[in-house]
């Protein structure tokens, strides 16, 4: 199986991403690894899809960092392919890295995935699925029920009034963003730092203002959902807490958050549960939900991270289920000569 991971630049990339310890499972695995980013696709005249693969030699890496070494290194080697010749595209860019100095790379992922899947690769997440997740406004389309308390707006007045009916304070951060940015808790409407607050975030578009959870304070949980049910292995769940640093509300792992062993519960099963349906029926194979009490604050489904921190707190490499799985899912598109949708195999 040759296995391509689409990221923003592979110059970006680190040896303690997610997307790492997927590239170094499947190359366990005995698979062909390689890089795409946003400039690396070519559509020629005669419709094929080809796309400039960066390679590494084959072999076993003695860990991530030896792995990320050999792709920002001499001994990395840049080749044209044909798509046709890829077993599985796996989407891990983050939009929103590029919005502000690349705005044409942001979607590439979703666009051109649409056309290797058109052609015969498995693509995840579902293309077709992740061009409706461009910004925060996917949340919204979940059960109410698993949802904070939300305004989405550009108006001052408007947040203003959102703020004077959640007594407990509001957390206001960009409808298009990531990893924490421009994330910050606003306890009153009369809170002194409110219009500096609104004219950083909101020179970024839309606002969205979302009740706070006193639960909060002690950190959300990212939890990992393959074909919409929970990651597990053994009994453990592909899942931990992050705790935000002192007098930050970001839990982010970007945003110097750290990562800590969290029990599963029941409550949280049934947010997951809650949540899947949407999940099958857009085709997200790999997704990150971040929950606060019954609540999830974000569904992440383009780079949901925390893979190396979970493997370091449980001995347990979950990278390994999610490469297997993709191997199942190449074995029953043969099966069906191409047959089945990208959707429908993207969560079989």
């Amino acid at each position: 199986m040759r296995v391509a991971f689409f990221v923003n630049s592979i110059e970006s990339e680190e040896p303690n991403f997610s997307t790492t310890a997927l590239a170094m499972a499947a190359l366990a695995r005995g698979h062909d690894v390689c890089y795409i980013a946003p400039g690396d696709f070519v559509l020629r005249p005669d419709d094929s899809l080809m796309v400039r693969a960066t390679t590494v030699p084959a072999g076993k890496y003695k860990n991530a960092q030896a792995f990320h070494d050999a792709f920002q290194g001499k001994d990395a080697t840049i080749q044209t392919i044909d798509v046709r010749e890829v077993d599985v595209i796996f989407l891990r860019n983050d939009p929103s890295l590029d919005s502000d100095d690349r705005p044409w790379a942001a979607h590439i992922g979703a666009m051109f995935g649409r056309l290797a899947g058109d052609r015969g690769a498995i693509v995840v997440n579902d293309p077709s699925g992740l061009a409706l997740a461009q910004n925060k406004l996917y949340f919204q389309g979940f059960p109410e029920a698993v949802r904070p308390t939300t305004l989405i707006s550009r108006s001052i007045e408007e947040i203003r009034a959102f703020i004077a009916d959640n007594r407990k304070g509001v957390i206001i951060k960009p409808l298009q963003g990531s990893g924490g940015k421009n994330v910050f808790k606003i306890a009153t409407p009369d809170d002194a730092n409110l219009n500096q607050i609104f004219e950083a975030v909101s020179g970024e578009g839309y606002l969205i203002a979302q009740g706070y959870l006193p639960e909060a304070k002690a950190g959300d949980i990212r939890f990992f959902l393959m074909n919409g049910k929970p990651l597990v292995r053994d009994g453990v769940y592909a899942a931990f807490r992050r705790v935000p640093a002192k007098g930050e509300v970001r839990s982010n792992m970007h945003a110097a958050g750290t990562a800590e062993a969290v029990k599963i519960t029941d409550d949280i099963l049934a947010v997951a549960e809650m949540v899947r349906p949407k999940l099958i029926e857009d085709g997200m194979f790999l997704v990150g939900l971040d929950i606060v009490g019954d609540k999830i604050l974000e569904i992440n489904v383009f780079t949901p991270g925390g893979l190396p921190e979970i493997a370091a707190m449980h001995k347990i490499d979950f990278s390994e289920d999610i490469i297997e799985a993709l191997e199942k899912k190449t074995a029953i598109r043969n099966a069906y000569a191409g047959s089945m949708s990208n959707r429908a195999l993207a969560t079989l």
